[in-house]
């Protein structure tokens, strides 16, 4: 369930608290960079993304969150990896659980570069359309195959408890099951239509025009696709040179116990 509209803007206040920017640790200085880290409480925010929901992240103007699903795929990954480290950008990668198996050094590969590892199932289905147990049994399956080949270790508790459905499509039912589990679901706030068969030229002025028109938010691409890896560099240099900025998503942390400490 949703919050109420005044708790989810208190809480939304304390999400935004930033940490360490990274674009001044960036060998180039005229790179885009990561301007801001954001914070997310999977409790205080556990639905973000309004082509899904009511609200998103707290974002100002020209701010944009990067996010990759469906991967990782060697020869696309690599190029979308490349790509933003040029410009020092930190994105976040929701992750099929059996790519990630058949490719577990990339997967460790992305978050080495410093990058969000989130989750999106175990092989994409739609799962507004099989049973509720199917559906939670082919998350946690994803979830144990992102988790071994981070950790080497299967775990149906991720380290990272940021989720995306498959094709946005979830149910109120599930929705539940996951807040109560402290995930957060991610939708988008806009996207490229990088599944459909376009150029990567006709990728980068849908994906410009609609930032453009929104000004910020979260935006949605695949990192399988060889049209969005090609596009990319070109996507990256359009927001350093009209002045938007990268914020890099992560979980909230489990907070100390003090009485241990002592």
């Amino acid at each position: 369930m949703a919050l109420p509209r005044a708790a989810f803007a208190a809480t939304l206040l304390v999400a935004a608290v930033a940490g360490p920017a990274h674009a001044a640790n960036c060998p180039r200085p005229d790179a885009l960079g990561t301007s801001r880290v954001l914070t997310v409480d999977p409790q205080a925010t556990p639905q973000v993304g309004t082509k899904s929901f009511p609200q998103t992240l707290p974002l100002a103007d020209k701010e944009v969150v990067l996010t990759f699903d469906d991967g990782p795929r060697p020869q696309t990954t690599r190029r979308i990896l490349d790509a933003l480290a040029r410009e020092c950008v930190r994105a976040t990668f929701f992750m099929i659980g059996q790519n990630s198996a058949a490719n577990p050094q990339l997967v460790k590969a992305i978050a080495t570069a410093g990058h969000t590892v989130g989750h999106h199932s175990w092989n994409h289905p739609n799962m507004s359309t099989v049973t509720e147990t199917e559906a939670l049994d082919n998350i946690d399956r994803g979830i144990a195959a992102d988790e071994t080949a981070l950790n080497g270790r299967a775990t149906t508790t991720p380290s990272t408890p940021f989720f995306r459905f498959p094709y946005f499509a979830s149910t109120p039912a599930l929705l539940d099951k996951m807040q109560a589990r402290g995930l957060a679901v991610f939708g988008a706030d806009l996207w490229a239509s990088d599944w459909n068969e376009i150029t990567p030229q006709q990728e980068l002025n849908l994906a410009t025009e609609r930032l453009q028109s929104a000004r910020k938010g979260i935006i949605l691409f695949h990192d399988t696709k060889a049209r969005t890896a090609a596009m990319l560099p070109d996507f990256l240099r359009f927001l350093r040179t009209n002045g938007y900025r990268v914020v890099h998503i992560v979980p909230k942390q489990p907070e100390t116990d003090e009485r241990l400490t002592h």
